[in-house]
């Protein structure tokens, strides 16, 4: 059982959960936070780090981007040693097939479940929340897939506010595991000794036992 801390939030990195973000930062002793853009290295990955830093500067922590981007980067023992240095690991961007391909069974994501495993904190936020659980909803039609498994037993719609009721409607029919709908500003926060549920989060099935 990993002692650290796993927050699932729903969209709005950097904007829509501070209150939570500072209260779990504060949680974990954690003074920094490092961030990856990985999952919008197509999507100017930089403007999610010029968030970040804005966001650090509210909550009155340091940041720092550690931009791997692609599966080669994931490989090397630098950025690795970098996420298991860490405190507080922050995986923001939309695209989560993509952060699927890049971190699964690699030196990196090893380091991040060090991370846990010494009571950090590990946030995904909206589709980066996704891949961290498995399975994962495919965003291309909101079927699933096998995801990065952090969060066993566990499925994500996230920003679900953008989603159509027939969308929404479809991802609940074809679900053979819980299912959380997270809006923005909604998240999911996992510890060793249960699960709480911030803003709008709607929930279909037990969340899965810690």
């Amino acid at each position: 059982m990993n002692a650290g801390i796993i927050s699932l939030q729903g969209g709005g990195p950097f904007v829509a959960n501070d209150e939570l973000d500072r209260r779990l930062l504060a949680e974990v002793g954690a003074t920094k936070a490092l961030v990856l853009p990985t999952a919008d290295a197509f999507e100017h990955p930089e403007r999610l780090v010029a968030a970040a830093m804005a966001w650090g500067e509210r909550l009155d922590i340091e940041i720092e981007a550690l931009m791997v981007l692609r599966r080669g980067e994931a490989m090397e023992p630098g950025p690795a040693d970098v996420v298991r240095a860490a405190r507080a690991v922050y995986f923001v961007g939309d695209q989560p097939l993509h952060l699927r391909s890049v971190l699964k069974d690699t030196p990196l994501w090893d380091a991040v479940l060090q991370v846990l495993a010494g009571g950090g904190l590990v946030v995904g936020v909206a589709g980066s929340a996704a891949a961290l659980c498995d399975p994962m909803v495919d965003p291309r039609g909101g079927a699933f897939t096998l995801g990065l498994a952090l969060v066993p037993n566990l499925a994500l719609v996230t920003e679900a506010e953008l989603w159509s009721p027939e969308r929404r409607h479809r991802t609940r029919e074809l679900a053979n595991t819980t299912l959380a709908e997270l809006r923005t500003g909604g998240a999911l926060v996992r510890r060793a000794t249960g699960w709480e549920s911030v803003g709008d989060v709607e929930l279909h099935g037990e969340l899965p036992a810690i």
